[in-house]
């Protein structure tokens, strides 16, 4: 077995210091952040968001300090524009002036070609719009290998999402989901389970399919769960919220390593993916979004519901080979248990605010816990 290389892109929320609402100021956080960070630091489709990118790293230690290290810089970097990132799927309180998108050229396309998604019938941002993710890059694979890992992790991948859930509240509300961020993002086209594709000529038609038919503008917009990334040769894992916790942020990343190194050993013997059905996999996914890890999931071997928790034993021992590979397992159970036992982000959340009984604490959390400050 080889040991893979990882990645993570963060994606944060700007909230102002007082009023604890997001705000437009991420070109003020970047030029600051940027003298120190480069290109480690980017704009994300609203200007009350952030993007930070970690370098591909086999260690898990060196993920940990580099994102921590990030977190730091940026957070530094907002305070002197009266504001903090935030790690959370979806912004707690709703914003108290007009959103805005980034301006560049991709973005400017984006809002008029899919304005619907991104503004009301009186022009007006959509507030509901502005959503957090946290991407996982793995290896460094061609498109064919990569696609070809991407339909043996698709089972599961829901498993990992409940996990990962961190956006209970949304505008001022208790959605009553762990991830309502998963609800809001797959309104944009492709986001989802990846299609069952056999082979980079039968992906790459299907690509140039939704570009021609006008569904995506390219296939940078190729949005799915697990997809061949089109910027850097890796497989790119989009399933999880954004989360203030840096060690369930380290854990999502091991574990999804452990996955696909102890998968990749199937694809290189040319076993063939499980046919899981689409609607399978959508079933499973709303569940996690739903339910987290407090309810049941779908086993991915057979589709029987099954306590969400016993789920992540299961991947925790399907990826143990990957895990043992590279020192990481013992610290990814006791991570487990940690999170088993005090709940995942979005149960972290609701217990903030049952305690103190104001949303605005919650945000305070969430903002301590991301930078650590």
């Amino acid at each position: 077995m080889e040991i893979l290389t990882m990645g993570v892109e963060e994606e944060f929320v700007l909230v102002d210091l007082t009023t604890r609402a997001p705000v437009n100021r991420a070109p003020q956080v970047i030029r600051r952040a940027g003298q120190r960070l480069g290109d480690q630091v980017q704009t994300e489709l609203f200007e009350a968001q952030i993007e930070i990118c970690t370098r591909a790293t086999a260690s898990r230690g060196d993920l940990h300090d580099e994102l921590a290290r990030l977190r730091a810089e940026v957070g530094a970097a907002a305070r002197e524009a009266h504001c903090v990132p935030v790690a959370c799927g979806t912004p707690v309180l709703p914003p108290e002036e007009t959103l805005t998108v980034t301006d560049s050229a991709r973005y400017r396309l984006m809002a008029g070609r899919f304005a619907s998604l991104l503004t009301r019938e009186n022009g007006v941002a959509r507030e509901d719009g502005l959503v957090c993710g946290c991407h996982v890059h793995l290896g460094t694979f061609d498109r064919e290998r990569a696609l070809a890992l991407a339909q043996h992790m698709r089972p599961w991948l829901p498993v990992l999402q409940a996990l990962a859930g961190n956006s209970p509240y949304a505008r001022r509300h208790d959605t009553g989901y762990q991830s309502w961020r998963a609800v809001e993002h797959a309104r944009w086209p492709t986001v989802g389970p990846t299609p069952v594709l056999d082979d980079e000529p039968q992906y790459l038609a299907h690509v140039e399919r939704l570009v021609r038919d006008g569904t995506i503008l390219d296939n940078r917009m190729v949005y799915w769960h697990a997809r061949p990334s089109e910027h850097v040769p890796t497989l790119e894992i989009r399933i999880a919220d954004a989360n203030a916790e840096l060690d369930t942020v380290v854990l999502l990343a091991i574990l999804m390593r452990g996955l696909a190194t102890t998968l990749l050993s199937r694809v290189h013997a040319s076993v063939p993916p499980p046919r899981v059905p689409g609607s399978w996999l959508l079933r499973a996914h709303r569940l996690a979004a739903a339910r987290g890890l407090t309810g049941t999931g779908l086993d991915p071997a057979d589709g029987r519901e099954r306590p969400a928790a016993d789920l992540v034993d299961t991947l925790i021992a399907e990826a143990r080979p990957g895990l043992d590979l590279t020192g990481d397992t013992a610290w990814a159970y006791e991570q487990w248990q940690r999170i088993r036992t005090d709940g995942g982000g979005a149960a972290r959340q609701r217990a903030v605010f049952h305690r103190h009984g104001r949303l605005i604490e919650v945000v305070d959390s969430l903002a301590a816990a991301t930078t650590n400050s």
